[in-house]
């Protein structure tokens, strides 16, 4: 556990730079185009790169020690976030911050392509909790995994505000790029994850992506398919979220207030994360994970149904609570009922069936919004309409998206409650 411990604080060192700088890049390109849909492309762009290359890490994860696929992961962010760098100092900022120039892709796409590689750690870390923790504790381990992101998050999400009403774009990304490499070093020189032998799976060890391998190793455990289906559902109602939790807030507050906000709701992450690594998930972690998404929903259909700054920063907050506690549910289950060797690419299709979901709804919203809920919500007419439910406001049209998909992730919830895939998989996990 004391190398685990080693790699957590590592992992937070990189999270911390990658969601530094995100958050930076979301916050900039909104501040700088005032446009909702440039910010959901942005975002949908991310999630869809994770989901292409997910498989790929997987694979590599599997076939690789576990410190050489992080080494691999920081160098390659470093090189995106150096490239970032010189083109922003070779291009003038109007041709960066306008949407329709090819500089301003280049310059997100250098910057997301070293946030993606950086989930490649996150798959490797997710096969060393089975490594180092013991199985009975792997859920604690989880929750601390959790605590680590939330921290993260907390730290950037405030300083991402600051550093770009204070200083800008560039110095922030200056800031990356020392922090990428103070981790590559710690890495390089103090961790060390303990692993005498890769284990291989002669079958389909020759293949460059095992799609057909990993479903087969899915289909073998009664119910999980259906878990990881329900997750990618539930991820079309995590891409409306992503899309307009930061123009929401950028509308109530100014950039250093609503980073300032964000560090303070995303404490939520690390109590629900220590809750989860001091009292763990109970029997049946596939039970607690859809009872909190009950509740997630719960939250979302209420905390924009007014625009009051305190009950939006109340739900982020306990939203943010919740959500450690239903990643580590899926994390232990998985780690429970899927060999080692075979989950490097199980975590991976699981990724990247989650992820392939949120640009589709980003995608699709961002316009949505932009063009139709928007206006209507704040015409006579809809305002008429929907003032009883939703109130008034500069931001009725994003509160109205919200709650509908919120309304949505409730039914699907408690439908899963009802299947047959749900008593299978809580059956076998007590079996494994």
């Amino acid at each position: 556990m004391q190398n685990f411990y080693k790699v957590l604080l590592n992992t937070l060192v990189a999270n911390v730079t990658s969601s530094f700088l995100w958050f930076a890049l979301t916050f900039w390109i909104y501040l700088e185009t005032k446009n909702v849909m440039a910010t959901a492309i942005v975002g949908g762009a991310y999630m869809f790169m994770v989901a292409l290359c997910s498989l790929v890490f997987g694979l590599i994860v599997d076939r690789n020690k576990k410190k050489r696929v992080m080494v691999l992961s920081s160098t390659i962010t470093l090189v995106a976030y150096v490239l970032a760098g010189i083109g922003f100092l070779l291009q003038p900022t109007e041709n960066i911050a306008t949407i329709s120039h090819w500089a301003f892709w280049m310059f997100a796409l250098l910057i997301l392509a070293g946030g993606v590689v950086e989930n490649m750690r996150n798959i490797a870390l997710s096969t060393t909790v089975t490594l180092l923790a013991p199985k009975e504790s792997r859920d604690k381990a989880n929750g601390m995994v959790g605590t680590v992101q939330g921290v993260a998050f907390m730290v950037t999400s405030v300083f991402s505000g600051l550093s770009i009403g204070l200083l800008g774009m560039g110095w922030t990304l200056v800031i990356a790029i020392v922090l990428t490499t103070i981790a590559l070093l710690h890495l390089l020189v103090t961790v060390q994850i303990p692993e005498a032998e890769i284990v291989h799976d002669s079958e389909i060890d020759n293949k460059r992506i095992d799609i057909r391998g990993s479903l087969a190793t899915v289909r073998q455990v009664p119910g999980l398919l259906a878990l990881m289906l329900f997750s990618t559902f539930n991820n079309l109602i995590g891409g409306v979220f992503m899309a307009l939790m930061d123009p929401y807030g950028l509308t109530i507050f100014s950039v250093e207030w609503w980073g300032t906000v964000l560090g303070i709701t995303s404490t939520g992450f690390v109590v629900g994360g220590l809750l989860v690594a001091k009292k763990g998930l109970g029997k049946n972690p596939l039970r607690t994970m859809l009872l909190l998404m009950v509740a997630m929903s719960v939250l979302g259909m209420l905390f924009t149904i007014r625009e009051w700054w305190w009950l939006y920063v109340v739900g982020i907050f306990l939203y943010m609570c919740l959500i450690p506690a239903v990643e580590a549910s899926e994390q232990t289950i998985l780690q429970r009922v899927v060999p080692l060797k075979r989950q490097g690419r199980v975590f991976g299709l699981a990724q990247a069936l989650e992820s392939c979901a949120s640009p589709i709804s980003a995608f699709l919203i961002g316009p949505l919004a932009q063009y139709w809920l928007i206006p209507y919500m704040q015409s006579g007419t809809g305002r008429m309409r929907w003032s009883w439910l939703l109130g008034t406001g500069q931001a009725r049209g994003i509160a109205f998206v919200v709650v509908l998909a919120s309304l949505l992730m409730l039914a699907l919830v408690l439908l899963a409650f009802r299947t047959k895939a749900y008593r299978q998989l809580g059956d076998h996990y007590q079996k494994a």
